[in-house]
């Protein structure tokens, strides 16, 4: 059920880009307990003039390289599993594609569980 938006500065090659997405998709696994085959992904890639950050925010020196990921959930977990989500995302992308842990930026957005219609102009978690 979860919903990640990726965006980065264009450029990276499609491997690359991929590694992202399977890093998080597996974090999400191991994590959030996302089932098999739940998996709802895009990345929008971005001109250096429509791609801005804050570059020491809270003293955190990110690069070029930033990658910010935004992930929309129910709002079903606790403060303890969204931490340990946000620390595999961070392990899994310094082994594949390589990101430095600055470079990583994270955004749970939770949202009730009738928001969400996988198809068929339902919603599938309201009883």
């Amino acid at each position: 059920m979860p919903l990640t938006r990726v965006s980065l500065r264009r450029g990276k090659p499609a491997a690359y880009r991929k590694a992202i997405l399977d890093s998080l998709y597996r974090a999400m696994r191991e994590t959030f307990d996302v089932p098999e085959g739940d998996r709802f992904m895009t990345i929008s890639e971005h001109d250096g003039d429509d791609f801005s950050y804050g570059a020491d925010y809270l003293g955190i020196r990110r690069s070029d390289d930033l990658v910010i990921i935004q992930i929309t959930v129910s709002n079903t977990r606790p403060v303890a599993q969204k931490q340990k989500l946000y620390r595999r995302i961070a392990e899994l992308l310094t082994e594949g594609p390589g990101l430095r842990r600055e470079d990583i930026f994270i955004n749970l957005v939770e949202v009730l569980p009738e928001n969400w219609s996988f198809g068929n102009g339902e919603a599938q978690y309201v009883r």
